[in-house]
């Protein structure tokens, strides 16, 4: 078996095999490849361990994954709808794009005197709608089938042929202006009923016993025609959550409790006009879920668009009262009515649930940061990471950077920048690192704020030792950890300097807590970078002016 090289730490085993959508992310956490699968788990190790000889792009695409993100849902159907509206949001590079912007059928309703039944793409207007289809075979027998069973017209049912559709029962007059619109509502009831999978056991009798009569008779035709419409009604019943037309925004935040990990996990899933457009996840410490709950839904709102309805997995809130608060809190952030609703059945339960099966993914499992605890022997857990690196471009200006990480993830309001203060005109970065880490934690101690557990810097043995000095002269040594990645003797590894060894610690940049460090050590130097090439462009600005 071939393993094909990538950035991405494939393990078989993690993978679910529930249907649904993958997404491959790049080193910068952009999303390069989107795709579906009736088993997650076989589809995905094809690209990453297979006997089979793999083309140059899927060669490069695998080459260049960082991360892997699972979404899974019920049944295929529901995945092809989800790859193709994630694919069409996102456009990832690796992905052939559909030449159109055609989105799947829908079977339509119209909200005609004598309603119509049709066929169309469009999900705005007028009208209820059932579906989508992925099969335009299956949709076009449930619409026949629909025509024939319940004498539903169509925009061609009245047209020069009428009086011809009317002798062979394809239309229930002979004009529209002769039937009975009472009688022909019933028959719509019916077909609402029957496109919406309910009351369909007499459907499939009626089906199955015409089958066998045509078997009987020899006319094998027929009968297949037959066995295809139930399959065809098979499908419809297979309920699909992803695309649920509606027309207006919902979201649905479920929640586990994971134990290993010590965190209440929610997920979010956000729905514009019924439609799943993307996942989000938080993890908090185990603490009061009520408070923990109101707290998130507060922060979260405040800087996110507020839909009609929010949907929730549990009751959070400790009695009605403190939920009326909610829902007014959020009607004033959005400037109109807001309701929570905690779903007990039907439609919105299932996305509740299905909420609840991609939070539980990733329960259980030990995090990287347990793996970077063990391998560093660090004291604490690196819950909270600040890290440091100077950029000097041409000696003209010192500038320092630090960046913030939270549960493995940036906290981009945590983000800091120094103007070197002590730069005499000479590329001192020992200097400058001790002014940076001093200026940082002399501030935390005077505004009596929490520390990190880990302060990891970019550079050396000298940047360790002097970040090691002022953290001793702070006081905070034994509070924190520090760590230093440099550049090792060995091609594609580092030195790590820690607080216990005496020896730089060496790993392979592959391991998949290496994979996190660097992650964790790029973001601050692209960050200085960045902070330093702003003051220059300011700089030539003013001069130019």
């Amino acid at each position: 078996m071939t393993e094909i090289v990538s950035k991405y730490v494939f393990n078989r085993n993690s993978i679910p095999i529930n249907p649904g959508v993958y997404i491959y992310r790049d080193r910068f956490n952009k999303i390069i490849y989107i795709g579906k699968a009736k088993n997650l788990r076989s589809r995905v190790s094809n690209y990453f361990t297979s006997d089979h000889i793999h083309s140059a792009k899927t060669r490069i695409l695998v080459s260049n994954i960082f991360d892997v993100e699972f979404f899974i849902v019920d049944n295929e159907v529901e995945s092809l709808i989800l790859e193709n509206k994630l694919i069409k949001k996102h456009k990832p590079k690796y992905n052939i794009l559909l030449k159109d912007s055609k989105t799947y059928p829908y079977i339509k309703l119209s909200v005609d005197k004598i309603p119509k039944l049709m066929l169309t793409r469009r999900t705005s207007g007028r009208g209820e709608l059932f579906g989508p289809f992925v099969d335009s075979a299956v949709r076009n027998d449930i619409f026949n089938l629909t025509i024939s069973l319940f004498g539903l017209i169509t925009d061609k049912t009245y047209s020069t042929k009428s009086s011809l559709n009317y002798d062979i029962g394809l239309a229930p007059a002979r004009s529209l202006s002769e039937i009975d619109v009472d009688s022909y509502m019933e028959r719509v009831d019916l077909a609402r009923d029957f496109l919406k999978g309910r009351n369909i056991t007499a459907v499939k009798r009626k089906l199955k016993d015409e089958m066998a009569v045509c078997s009987s008779e020899m006319k094998f035709e027929q009968a297949l025609i037959k066995k295809k419409q139930l399959h065809s009604i098979e499908i419809l019943l297979e309920k699909q959550k992803i695309d649920l037309v509606k027309n207006y925004d919902q979201d649905v935040i479920s929640m586990v409790v994971d134990e290993v990990n010590s965190k209440n996990v929610f997920v979010l899933l956000n729905i514009s006009k019924g439609v799943i457009s993307s996942k989000s996840e938080f993890k908090f410490d185990l603490d009061n879920i009520e408070d923990t709950f109101t707290s998130f839904v507060k922060m979260y709102y405040s800087q996110a668009y507020v839909p009609r309805e929010i949907l929730v997995s549990h009751s959070f809130w400790k009695d009605e009262n403190e939920l009326e608060l909610l829902e007014e809190y959020l009607s004033g952030l959005s400037g109109r009515k807001v309701v929570i609703n905690c779903p007990q059945r039907g439609e919105k339960k299932s996305l509740v649930e299905l909420g609840i099966s991609n939070a539980k993914l990733n329960v259980g499992k030990k995090n990287v940061l347990f793996e970077v605890k063990e391998k560093l022997g660090l004291k604490n857990l690196p819950k909270v990471i600040e890290v440091f690196d100077m950029s000097n471009l041409s000696y003209d200006f010192l500038v320092g950077g630090m960046t913030r990480w939270v549960d493995e993830k940036p906290d981009k309001s945590g983000y800091r920048k120094f103007d070197i203060k002590s730069f005499s005109g000479k590329n001192d970065d020992f200097a400058s690192m001790e002014e940076c880490v001093y200026r940082r934690y002399s501030r935390l101690i005077n505004e009596n704020k929490p520390l990190p557990d880990l302060i990891l810097i970019d550079g050396g043995l000298g940047q360790f030792s002097v970040s090691r000095k002022v953290l001793k002269d702070l006081g905070i040594l034994d509070k924190v950890d520090l760590i230093s990645i440099g550049k090792g003797a060995e091609r594609k590894k580092n030195d790590i300097y820690t607080l216990k060894s005496k020896e730089p610690l060496v790993f392979d940049n592959d391991l998949k807590f290496m994979l996190f460090l660097r992650k964790v050590r790029d973001s601050v130097h692209n960050f200085v970078i960045s902070h330093n090439r702003k003051k220059r462009t300011k700089k030539l600005e003013r001069e130019f002016k």
